[in-house]
């Protein structure tokens, strides 16, 4: 009995490090957040049973929070955002929100489909990014539904984008669930149908910071599984072209510091990496790793690209608890298919016909070493 008891305080400490607590229901709340465009917007609060935070709101289906432990079980957040509903509505860079109809370029805010040109919004150098003036990013979602099933807690988002809304045709019926795992997983899973042929690529435009947000991410390790990247021109429009990354500064295949080389590839990295795989279905597309808080971060996805974003613009905000982001204060690991893929017949196919689903699954799952 006595070897018992010495041991139990060293399971208590090891219990509260790994930030677990076996008393702890999983749980989801709902509050106000305020109006948008004439409709409610909320933040909903999810909590898994190691007390792993993930917050969201159906302004632009954002994920406005995820707070997990360090090595030592201190829990700080890892994404940037902010505190207001307002705060989101004024800034640029969709933190955190779902991005739409597009994600990344296209190429002179047009394409062809079945022999018909469809013209885009031009908001970015005589192209397209992100979807328009005001993508998926800038709209409120409704509200589907939340709830908790066994240890996995969820809510999910739909928004019908109307006809022609930023030159895109047919009208187009988004679902975007978000569930927090007992695995400390964070699942967006996106689901769409369409009643017209339209072309689609969604993504998930979260800025992390394993260091707790406080400083930069030049320090954080990472992986990426890819052998090439989409060779791109001035403005950052691709050419077509996949050019291998072997012995170069986007060469990421085994673990680098994201700052070892990013002077060679100024301001920093914004480019679509192909992922290497082997058949459909779910991979592992990236790792991130912090040395100083021991924070670890996979990332998975069942899309062929991921853009990989190091927060370059020099123009600074208020995040969360005051603290100032500024360049290279998030990276950015985006699930999606190529930039500019209507106009590259040879890229991933984005079309979405009116018999058709798309989906995908992006999965960012937290652990610590």
């Amino acid at each position: 009995m006595k070897t018992i008891l010495a041991f139990l305080p060293l399971l208590v400490l090891l219990i509260t490090r790994c930030g677990l607590n076996s008393s702890f229901t999983p749980s989801v709340t709902e509050e106000d957040w305020g109006w948008q465009d004439g409709k409610a917007v909320k933040l909903f609060t999810l909590t898994n049973r190691n007390s792993i935070v993930l917050k969201v709101t159906n302004y632009g289906a954002t994920i406005t929070w995820i707070s997990v432990p360090d090595r030592n079980g201190v829990f700080e957040p890892v994404v940037l955002g902010f505190d207001s509903l307002n705060e989101y509505v004024a800034v640029r860079g969709g933190y955190g929100s779902v991005i739409g109809r597009y994600a990344n370029r296209i190429g002179g805010a047009q394409f062809i489909l079945n022999g018909e040109k469809y013209t885009l919004t031009a908001n970015s150098r005589g192209n397209t990014i992100h979807g328009g003036n005001k993508g998926f990013n800038k709209q409120v979602f409704d509200i589907d539904t939340s709830y908790v099933k066994g240890d996995s807690v969820k809510v999910a988002f739909s928004y019908l984008s109307p006809d022609m809304e930023e030159g895109f045709p047919g009208n187009l019926l988004l679902k975007v669930t978000y569930t927090l795992t007992v695995e400390n997983e964070v699942v967006i899973d996106y689901e769409a149908t369409t009643d017209k042929p339209t072309v689609v690529n969604f993504t998930n435009h979260a800025y992390f910071n394993l260091g707790g947000c406080r400083g930069s991410i030049l320090d954080h390790y990472l992986m990426v599984v890819s052998d090439s990247i989409c060779e791109v021109d001035i403005i950052g429009l691709p050419t077509g072209r996949l050019l291998p990354v072997a012995g170069t500064a986007w060469d990421f295949n085994y673990a680098r510091l994201v700052g070892s080389r990013i002077d060679a590839v100024k301001p920093g990295y914004d480019n679509t990496y192909m992922l290497r795989r082997e058949g459909d279905g779910i991979i592992l597309a990236a790792e991130v790793y912090d040395t100083v808080s021991g924070r670890v971060m996979e990332a998975f996805t069942t899309e062929p690209g991921m853009q990989l974003y190091t927060s370059n613009s020099d123009r600074k905000t208020i995040g969360h608890d005051g603290n100032e982001y500024g360049r290279y204060y998030g990276i950015c690991l985006e699930m999606q298919h190529f930039p500019d893929s209507p106009n590259h017949p040879n890229f991933p196919n984005v079309v979405l016909d009116p018999n058709e689903t798309y989906r995908q699954t992006t999965i960012y799952k937290f652990s610590t070493k």
